[in-house]
């Protein structure tokens, strides 16, 4: 039986290859996983070009993934420095790998990262249209934009970020609820003010239908961008957001009738008390569609740690429902992270991931845990180590500062607690001054 995307295969009772796989993955039944992807909760962003793919499966009841931005800019475009992180990410065992090249000709870049990446790959077209015909940004034309979601599509893109809830009626309720900080999605603010400069509508929400039926032709996972997140705590669940959110929401069964599978985007700032009613309000007001959120950063305060606000916001995103997080780094508001900046971004949403998932019960997510508190407790270094979530950065501490007895290390020595309990448990002395008998 033929079918166009997961979803479609899904609604006909078809179990794909990618379902098989993330299934194995998830430890999850693969009827089980079938169903939640007829009904939109699941996605598996798996382009029909992505050759070099290893299927994820992103939503309800699977473990939080998490997604590295990278790509050039203008001020920084040395190609081989981002291919030296998309490498880096996959080796680190990240889920999804976002490029957000904004400058010159990215088609190179981005089929480079096609064709290595066993991640799942997202952009977004916005960013690329100005380079991409070398036109600005008023001079393009709705036809341009559409051909530029083409372009990705062939090249192999997983997911795109459309922000097509940035219509013209979300526009007029911008404009009557001030904020503090306007629009900071950079996508958002280009389309707003592309409809300003050409008084006309959002062409992704005016030639909706055109963009699904792309996306359907090659199972392009569409994330629906939130161009009106919140870009501080004051602006967080006002209007704007909100009635974004419900367009979101409009669209998001309009994909569904076209079996096109969706992803919503959701906020970037927010006070850690409206956290968890945002999740809430969008699986609400949209049905249950899984929930890709970036941060959301929970104080304006910390540039430079900014990798710690995310993770903290994203842990208790995820434990509430949300099922992607988008990796932020200590580099955020500053400037385009470095690799190091992107290894810590990395781990730091890692852990929220892990800690998120074991709040969520997932199978197999306490279970690493376990496993570490045995090496501990049998003070197994080798073990810590390797169960690590950064093996090479707690090898390298363990090396820096090496212990008079190896079973302890310098910050307890011989007072180390789960030492002597050995010790005492095992019916021998503990000696705390003297050699040990």
């Amino acid at each position: 039986m033929n079918y166009t995307t997961q979803m479609d295969a899904a609604r006909k009772g078809i179990i794909t290859t990618e379902m098989k796989v993330v299934a194995e993955k998830e430890h999850m039944d693969v009827e089980q996983l079938r169903e939640l992807i007829a009904e939109g909760k699941v996605v598996i962003p798996a382009n029909k070009n992505h050759k070099a793919l290893s299927p994820e499966g992103v939503g309800q009841g699977l473990r939080t993934k998490i997604n590295v931005n990278l790509g050039i800019s203008k001020d920084c475009c040395n190609v081989d420095a981002e291919v030296e992180k998309v490498q880096k990410a996959i080796e680190m065992k990240a889920e999804a790998i976002m490029d957000l090249s904004s400058f010159g000709k990215t088609e190179e870049f981005r089929r480079k990262v096609v064709e290595i990446s066993p991640a799942m790959l997202g952009t977004v077209p916005m960013y690329d249209a100005v380079g991409f015909y070398d036109k600005e940004l008023s001079d393009i034309t709705s036809e341009e934009f559409l051909r530029v979601i083409e372009k990705h599509a062939k090249d192999g893109v997983d997911f795109m970020t459309i922000h097509a809830g940035i219509n013209r009626e979300t526009a007029q309720i911008f404009k009557r609820n001030k904020r503090v900080m306007n629009i900071v999605s950079r996508g958002g603010s280009l389309l707003y003010a592309w409809m300003e400069l050409n008084n006309k509508e959002n062409p992704f929400y005016e030639y909706f239908d055109k963009v699904l039926d792309i996306c359907a032709e090659y199972d392009v996972t569409i994330s629906l961008g939130d161009a009106c997140r919140p870009g501080c705590l004051a602006d967080a669940t006002d209007a704007s957001q909100i009635k974004e959110l419900m367009i979101l929401g409009e669209l998001t069964k309009r994909a569904w009738e076209k079996n096109v599978q969706v992803m919503i985007e959701g906020p970037g700032h927010m006070a850690l008390n409206e956290i968890a009613s945002n999740m809430i309000l969008e699986k609400k007001l949209c049905h249950g569609a899984p929930f890709y959120v970036l941060g959301p950063l929970v104080t304006d305060i910390a540039p430079g740690y900014d990798h710690i606000t995310s993770a903290i916001g994203g842990a208790i995103a995820a434990a509430n429902g949300a099922d992607f997080l988008c990796y932020v780094t200590p580099a955020e508001h500053l400037r385009l992270p470095n690799l190091e900046d992107m290894k810590e971004g990395i781990i730091a949403s890692k852990i929220a991931a892990h800690a998120a998932d074991i709040a969520k019960g997932i199978k197999g997510a306490e279970e690493w845990d376990l496993a570490m508190a045995k090496a501990r407790q049998k003070l197994d270094w080798e073990s810590m180590f390797e169960l690590s979530i950064d093996p090479e950065k707690a090898r390298r501490y363990r090396r820096e500062s090496t212990p008079e007895h190896s079973d302890s290390c310098t910050m307890c020595g011989k007072m180390c607690s789960v030492r002597n309990m050995n010790r005492v448990m095992e019916g021998k002395n503990v000696n705390i001054l003297r050699e040990d008998d």
